[in-house]
């Protein structure tokens, strides 16, 4: 089975707090709250987001985080191979009949067809998808 990291799932719950609220500055706190996650591990990855141009930054008293580009914009292909180090499904690398092994070129088939249905989709749709989440996060 497939399993995406933490990393990227927090990369995505960031990026779908802060789609809810276009408008808005929200801090970093505000989010942990809301998911019942660690502020540190957050930190981390929003300063990437921010960096990768995901988010937007504004410092000081009144500050706090954004996207950087409208929901329409960010595309979850895309944001998940900037937060996933490595897609290695299986370890054929150090098996020694990879060479040979059919379920090499299959599993490699599988994750490009993963990818691409991922690539077909931004954060807007993900957030049409299902309705409004706000009522189950611990904000208002």
């Amino acid at each position: 089975m497939m399993r995406l990291t933490r990393y990227t799932d927090y990369a995505m719950r960031v990026l779908l707090y802060l789609a809810r609220k276009p408008d808005s500055l929200c801090s970093i706190a505000d989010i942990a709250r809301a998911y019942a996650i660690s502020q540190n591990h957050l930190m981390k990855v929003v300063n990437d987001l921010v960096n990768a141009g995901y988010l937007e930054s504004v410092r000081g008293r009144y500050g706090g985080i954004r996207l950087a580009k409208p929901a329409t914009e960010i595309n979850v292909g895309a944001l998940v191979r900037h937060t996933e180090d490595d897609f290695d499904l299986v370890g054929c690398g150090t098996c020694i009949i990879a060479p040979a092994c059919g379920l090499t070129s299959v599993l490699d088939e599988a994750l490009q067809s993963f990818l691409a249905t991922l690539d077909r989709y931004s954060l807007a749709d993900v957030i049409a998808r299902r309705g409004d989440f706000g009522h189950l996060l611990k904000v208002s």
